[in-house]
């Protein structure tokens, strides 16, 4: 899990912010559309997966969504 924080602060250009899984992508952290979709291009490219952006957007909310998406996908996170 510390790797999808990894790329989640480096995606977002965050510095000082200790990410937790309760943490919203738009109000806590600020993310638009456009951040999500480089956030996404980057776990498929992290662990060889495709995301369906769509599918994204609708279920993950949270950065612990993020988590237990990408673990239905099949990556070992």
């Amino acid at each position: 899990m510390e790797r999808v924080f990894e790329i989640i602060e480096e995606q977002l250009h965050l510095t000082g912010v200790e990410l937790t899984e309760d943490m919203t992508f738009k109000d806590d952290l600020g993310a638009d559309s456009i951040d999500l979709v480089e956030l996404v291009m980057a776990f498929e490219d992290e662990y060889g997966i495709e995301v369906p952006y769509e599918e994204l957007e609708k279920r993950v909310k949270t950065v612990g969504d993020v988590v237990e998406f990408l673990r239905e996908q099949g990556a070992d996170v």
